[in-house]
């Protein structure tokens, strides 16, 4: 009986097979087709909210986004570079703090714009597109209040190393005024490679002579590790070596021989370089400028081989409404005395500052050269708790991005800030311009630098 039965079940279970597979057959003929996504009604949106801040005419990116003409072509370059997570860019790793300036594409999204692509890269109805967004004469903080210019237009050679020029532009203002948004633009984005402007206050003190002026500046020539290269400002080959510059005295942020004293450092106003945003505050929290201030600005020219270029950079300033609350004061972390060994694959150093007060950080930005491949900033409360602010475990020199935290961190006074810095100086790094040098801290870009700007609210007033 037994063996009957077998061919019996195996033909049952033949049948059974052969009625799912019709089902199912008919239930994918049945299913209705997969959304067609356009470029209107889809793409647009995303491009428009993340992207067209750079890909607009008369910005940094290689091409613009605000149109399905402009897009289309690069379709199959926008789908790598999404597809990858390289667009839009950012590099904070997953044991950073929240920022509210997160670039990142929600997997949604991703998926979105590699259906277009996917399916021909299609337009789509005029009537799904929506009002591309709107950007004052090139100001991504709006139409400003003021506009501050250098005195006159700058001429870059067109040979020759690259140039730190420093330009005074007066404010001409007669009270404390006070900025709730603020931004460098570039004259001529060819040559400017990244713009920081300072404030110099006005001073009451006398004007040296001429005689104290040369012999003050001899002084302090001579006790620098620093020196001029041409237009630009480099570390002495035998200046002292720390690259654990958290157990100098100064915290590694000093220019002189004597590393008990810290830099004086002029008050840090806006920055403008490749990826970072202006400083656009929350209302009542502002930067002031004190009446008769002046706006130093620090321009970094790169050449165009064969080409003379001309600039004339500015500043554009939306004044606060209302009393201000909090004002914004920056803080520049760095070491100054590291030095790189030849070939070095991973090459660590450090900076530290404590804060003075309490204060509540705001923000953070990066700085290293091309061989920066990472960067950490930690805080180290006084009771010895730390915490990780920033992990940027990829550090990319093309993007300056200055990352701003979601929520504003209060720390006490006595909290230490750690910065440390890995650096490859060897050949597998293909930015590296010679790994077989010793680097040192320098201006131009085939020196070196360790930085990590932050902003923090310094004074809290009463509203």
């Amino acid at each position: 009986m037994k063996r009957r039965r077998v061919p019996a079940l195996i033909a049952a279970a033949l049948v059974t097979v052969a009625v799912c597979a019709f089902y199912a057959s008919q239930a994918r003929e049945t299913k209705p087709p997969a959304k067609s996504v356009t470029f209107t009604k889809d793409v647009a949106p995303i491009l428009f909210k993340n992207c067209a801040e750079c890909h607009r005419p008369g910005e940094a990116a290689p091409m613009s986004l605000l149109s399905y003409a402009d897009a289309r072509p690069w379709a199959k370059s926008i789908r790598e570079k999404v597809a990858s997570r390289e667009m839009p860019p950012w590099h904070a790793g997953p044991h950073s703090a929240e920022f509210k300036n997160d670039r990142r594409l929600s997997q949604a999204e991703i998926d979105t714009i590699l259906a277009w692509t996917d399916g021909g890269a299609k337009e789509g109805s005029a009537e799904d597109l929506p009002p591309a967004p709107k950007f004052a004469d090139g100001w991504s903080i709006g139409q400003p209040d003021v506009v501050l210019q250098m005195p006159e237009e700058y001429t870059l050679e067109a040979s020759g190393a690259d140039e730190y020029q420093y330009f005074q532009i007066p404010t001409n203002f007669s009270e404390d005024r006070y900025v709730q948004a603020i931004e460098a633009r570039p004259g001529n984005r060819k040559i400017v490679h990244h713009i920081v402007a300072f404030l110099e206050e006005a001073s009451d003190e006398q004007p040296q002579s001429k005689e104290e002026a040369a012999k003050l500046r001899a002084k302090m020539e001579q006790e620098s590790i620093r020196y001029r290269d041409g237009f630009l400002q480099r570390v002495k080959a035998d200046a002292p070596v720390t690259n654990d510059a958290c157990q100098l005295p100064n915290g590694g942020g000093g220019w002189s021989r004597d590393t008990s004293r810290r830099a004086a450092t002029m008050r840090q106003l806006v920055v403008y370089a490749p990826g970072r945003e202006p400083n656009v505050w929350a209302p009542g929290v502002v930067k002031r400028i004190p009446a008769g201030a002046k706006i130093i600005l620090q321009v970094h020219y790169s050449k165009v081989a064969g080409s003379v270029q001309k600039d004339r950079s500015s500043v554009g300033m939306i004044f606060a409404k209302g009393k201000p609350a909090a004002e914004v004061a920056s803080q520049m972390i760095f070491n100054a005395y590291f030095q790189i060994p030849p070939g070095a694959e991973r090459h660590r150093a450090t900076a530290c500052w404590t804060a003075p007060e309490e204060i509540s950080v705001l923000a953070l930005m990066p700085h290293m050269h091309m061989r920066g491949s990472a960067m950490e900033l930690k805080v180290v409360y006084p009771d010895g708790a730390s915490k990780v602010l920033l992990d940027v475990p990829k550090y990319d020199f093309s993007w300056q991005t200055n990352y701003s935290l979601k929520q504003p961190l209060t720390v006490p006074k006595g909290t230490r800030f750690i910065v440390t810095g890995t650096f490859d100086n060897s050949a597998k790094n293909r930015f590296n311009p010679d790994p077989t040098k010793a680097i040192r801290w320098g201006d131009p870009t085939y020196d070196e630098m360790l930085v990590c700007f932050l902003d923090y609210l310094s004074e809290q007033r009463d509203k």
